[in-house]
């Protein structure tokens, strides 16, 4: 039931002072209000119509550690930013190691990291589980043990279901037990997009502290995990996902780094690292600078989670690839020989990744059995210290895993129409005009008539279902749209189709073949309409 007078007093407010009271960008009345009747600033909610459960990756833009600001414009923010200098930060930001670590005593050191993100899986307790996975593997991989955490959650708490709020922590809490872990507190914040993380506090022993620095030459080079995390969380937007390997997806992100940990400061370990959102290439970067060794990585080695090859085939590479590869590309040598599409994955941004470790060539053996043994046999050896240097990363491909022929165009690996779809209340980037979609299709006589502004809507959610991918891909149907909008002859539909086309990537000589289709059918007239808009958008 609705507080009609805490509305109007809340909406009085908002409207004499002419801007929404809580979001200044809006008006009052804001459109919810006059379409939907009601008011999020008076504490009312939206109806939670759910024919499923909540997809929570479509209600973000980049899933997992994807999320994350790309390597290179944080070490530029980060650049010249004042640090305190005390003796007893035996490891701080200035490192670019996993963790921060100060000491106690002699004998023991505080591990201090913190780490957020956006869900990289539907479900609301997996995302939690997995939250807090990753957010321990930076403490387990400076070789220390977990004490506590506290969790920090980013939620649109009007416009989501509470539940599935209540389920991400829920999740977050279980994994933190099943490491031994007490979540004593946290912090909580209303925002459109949903994040998720914990801050951790654990402890080191100082002498057996394994930072990413040491890496020596003639190490094995050894990753715990398979890749591929950030290419299947986005086949799975898309649509393109097998079940299988969103599932081991979710399995392996949720799996904590705890026994590759304790097995690798058993073993000996010179240098750590965990493998996430700046992917295998900018850890392992990371370490070989650090170290001041180069290092060389056989891509036919590499675990990798289903389908990923078949993926980075088919040119299903989401744009984390592309930010990481800025980052680190300077640092790959010898790689003209290598095949594009699996040097991509290299780039992929990694949600909960694998520990990345530097160790001595006759313990790796062990170390590998004992993981094979705990964790189900993923962990490979994965190239080698070469030897001093600058931290260059050189890379090999034998052929013995070659990348397979790509699928048709388009088609789907699973099939969605059973799949769980999100709440209708909660926006999604579904406001991408198509074609007149912008435009009004019937007159509204007003905006007073509800049945006609319904018939609007629909329409509207058609032509956006329209251009979606499906057995025909986007830039197909992008093709396709160009030529129709020109036979039409539509000047709104040529301006917001040329445009689309053009941030897509489209070239010039690209847009005019498929406008020429649209001539082959209308002659003349087509033809000069043509040359009329073809540079507008």
């Amino acid at each position: 039931m609705k507080d009609v007078a805490k509305r109007k007093r809340v909406m009085q407010r908002s409207m004499r002072l002419g801007h929404c009271v809580c979001d200044p960008k809006k008006p009052c009345p804001c459109d919810l209000l006059k379409e939907q009747d009601v008011c999020l600033c008076a504490g009312e909610r939206l109806p939670m119509a759910v024919s499923g459960p909540v997809r929570l990756t479509e209600l973000v833009d980049s899933p997992g550690c994807a999320s994350k600001i790309d390597q290179v414009s944080l070490l530029r923010v980060l650049k010249g930013l004042p640090e305190y200098d005390d003796p007893r930060v035996l490891v701080g930001s200035a490192a670019g190691d996993d963790a921060g670590v100060y000491l106690l005593n002699d004998d023991e050191a505080l591990v201090e990291t913190v780490d957020v993100f956006a869900p990289s899986v539907d479900d609301p307790y997996t995302f939690g589980q997995i939250a807090a996975a990753n957010s321990l593997s930076d403490v387990y991989a400076m070789g220390g043990r977990a004490l506590v955490a506290l969790s920090i959650v980013a939620f649109p708490i009007r416009e989501a279901p509470e539940e599935v709020m209540r389920e991400i922590l829920r999740g977050g809490i279980d994994k933190m037990a099943e490491a031994g872990v007490p979540v004593v507190g946290g912090h909580s914040i209303n925002d459109p997009q949903i994040k998720a993380g914990f801050a951790v506090t654990g402890l080191v022993r100082p002498e057996a502290m394994v930072t990413n620095a040491k890496a020596r030459p003639g190490d094995r080079l050894v990753l715990t995990k398979p890749l591929g995390i950030g290419i299947t969380a986005f086949a799975a937007q898309i649509d393109r996902a097998s079940d299988e390997a969103v599932a081991e997806s979710a399995r392996w992100m949720a799996t904590l780094n705890r026994h590759a940990a304790e097995a690798m400061v058993e073993f000996g370990a010179h240098a750590a690292t965990d493998v996430t959102g700046f992917g295998l290439m900018g850890h392992l970067g990371s370490m070989a600078r650090a170290s001041g060794v180069d290092v060389e990585i056989m891509l036919d080695d590499l675990p990798l989670l289903p389908d990923v090859l078949q993926c980075a085939a088919d040119g299903i590479l989401p744009g984390g690839i592309e930010r990481n590869r800025e980052s680190s590309a300077q640092f790959v040598a010898n790689a003209d020989d290598v095949p594009a599409a699996m040097l991509e994955i290299c780039f992929d941004a990694q949600t909960s990744g694998g520990l990345l470790v530097a160790m001595p060539e006759e313990k790796t053996e062990a170390f590998l059995a004992r993981l094979h043994e705990q964790d189900g046999g993923a962990a490979a050896v994965v190239g080698r210290v070469v030897g001093p240097g600058e931290g260059r990363v050189f890379v090999r491909h034998s052929g013995k895993r070659p990348l397979p022929e790509p699928r048709d165009a388009g088609q789907p690996a699973v099939d969605r129409a059973a799949a769980p779809v999100t709440a209708a209340p909660v926006a999604t980037r579904a406001d991408e005009s198509v074609c007149c979609a912008s435009e009004s299709p019937v007159s509204s006589g007003g905006g007073d008539d509800a049945g006609v502004r319904a018939i609007e809507q629909s329409f509207q959610a058609f032509l956006q279902q329209s251009g979606a991918p499906g057995s025909l891909d986007v830039a197909t149907k992008q093709s396709i749209a160009i030529a129709l909008s020109v036979l039409a002859k539509c000047e709104p539909c040529v301006k917001a189709h040329l445009k689309k086309a053009r941030a897509m990537g489209f070239s010039q000589e690209e847009i005019d073949e498929a406008a020429w289709m649209a001539i082959s059918f209308g002659g003349s007239p087509t033809m000069m309409f043509w040359k009329q808009h073809r540079r507008e958008g």
